[in-house]
Order: structure tokens, then sequence, then C-alpha cells
């Protein structure tokens, strides 16, 4: 019998071929990854409910009470939570999938799969977290009797928007975190930065209309704002932010696919 040798460099073709031929790791890595997430722990699932809280009580107290950021025409809580929504998701995303090859090491460099399945499966597990604040949030416009408008209808395109820049952006931290292990430092600053840089807790209007342009360079600023127009009704007070947002996503990904599968070939090697 032949023997056929099986690396992670393959044709272009059979690569993509493998992650379907794979796609049930997808859900038992992120089965797993939830899993020991919540295992043998204190409070359990609770803690993905406790903590945007307490994040919305706090930037409520200073963005919305001592700054007086936040649009009065709308509950500060509820708005809070509405910019809350995809940052979180995509900051636990972003950092769980950076990491997400060097933790899985030990199956790495053991057995052949194709590796674009273990970042991705890492945002998939973040997106558990983003469904319970989802349900929070319901909890949220019904205690304040606030009926959503028929944009709602659009959030799904929304939330595929905040999916695809935590997957883009973690292909490539993963892949440089690989070789770079200083990335495990550089990481948690640029999301503690990022929740300041995007509008999570002040109102766009906020930012001087000469640097619109520019601050919608950042992929969020589009997707927290097409949250809070599909949820609150908030008037999009810079509609290219969307246009410009969707652009800079795809650029992520498709120069975080190529950067990904042309070291991917290494990462046995080096990890």
């Amino acid at each position: 019998m032949n023997e056929v040798t099986i690396e992670a460099g393959r044709a272009e073709r059979q690569y993509w071929r493998d992650l379907w031929r794979y796609r049930e790791l997808f859900y038992f890595l992120a089965w797993r990854d939830i899993l020991v997430r919540y295992k043998q722990t204190v409070i359990g699932v609770a803690w993905a409910a406790f903590r945007p809280l307490l994040t919305v009580a706090i930037l409520t107290f200073v963005f919305a009470r001592l700054g007086r950021m936040v649009p009065e025409n709308y509950p500060a809580p509820l708005f809070i939570f509405c910019g809350m929504l995809p940052w979180q998701f995509f900051a636990t995303a972003f950092a769980e999938s950076g990491s997400s090859l060097v933790s899985n090491a030990g199956m790495i460099s053991k057995v052949y799969f194709p590796r674009l399945v273990v970042p991705v499966s890492s945002v998939i597990t973040s997106f558990v977290d983003f469904l319970i604040s989802m349900v929070i949030m319901s909890g949220f416009m019904i205690y304040y009797q606030f009926m959503p408008p028929a944009a709602i209808a659009m959030l799904p395109v929304f939330m595929l928007m905040a999916f695809a820049t935590a997957f883009g952006g973690g292909l490539w931290i993963s892949a440089l975190m690989v070789r770079y292990r200083d990335f495990r430092f550089i990481v948690p600053f640029v999301v503690q930065l990022g929740l300041y840089i995007s509008p999570v807790a002040y109102d766009f209007t906020r930012v001087p209309e000469e640097y619109r342009l520019a601050y919608s360079l950042n992929p969020m600023v589009g997707v927290i704002s097409g949250f809070r127009w599909a949820i609150l009704g908030e008037p999009n007070p810079y509609p290219l932010s969307f246009a410009i947002s969707g652009v800079v996503i795809v650029l992520i990904i498709v120069t975080g696919v190529a950067y990904f599968r042309k070291t991917e070939k290494t990462f046995a090697d080096v990890i």
C-alpha cells in the first residue's frame, strides 16, 4: 500500500475541500472550549451576564453621568449596551482566536488538519457569550418599554460584520503569535484601547466632522453604529461609515487569509 504524506501547505483547491471534510472539527473544538470555560466555575454562565452588566454600569456612570456624552432621547444604559454587544463579542473573539494556535500547540504539532479551523472555532465559542448578552439586551428593552424599529431585520447583517471582523483580525494575530509571542502582551492593550476609540459609550456625533472619515477606518465604528441603528432606530450620522467598514473588513479578511496560508506550513515546526 502506497504511503501518502499530508502537509499543512496543501494546494488551495484541496485545502478548501479539507475545510469542508473537517467541518465537524469546528463544532468539536468550539464545544470543547465552551465546556472548559464553564466547567468547575463558581458562577458559570452567570459570568457571561455579569461582565457586560458591570461594564455597562461603569461606562454609564463615566460617559453618561459625568461626561454627558450619551444622547438624552435614549436611556443611557440601553444606548451603551447596544454598543457593548458587538464590541464585547469582537474583543473576546479577537483575543481568544489570536491565542488559539498557541493554546492548541500539542494538536497542531502532531496531526494534520486545516489550521484555519482553530481560530474560527474560537470565534464561534465567543458567539455563545454574545447570545447570552442578546437575551440581557432584550430584558433592557422590556424594562425601558422600548420597541425596536423595522430596521431590526438588518441586525443579522451587522452581526455577520462583527463576526467577520473578529475572524479576519484573529487570523492575523494567531499567525503572528506563533512566531512572535510578544503579541500576547499587545493584544490586551489593543482591545483596551479599542474600547475608547470605538463609539461604544458615546455618540458618534461627538467626533468632529473633519475626522469622521479617518475615524470610520476602524471597522467596528460601522458595526456599532449599525447595531444602534437596527436596535434603537438611531439615525446614522455618517452613513458612509457602513461602506467604509465593509471595505476594511473585506481587506482584513483577504489579507489575513493570505498571510495565514503563507505561514501555515511552518506552524508545526515553530510552535
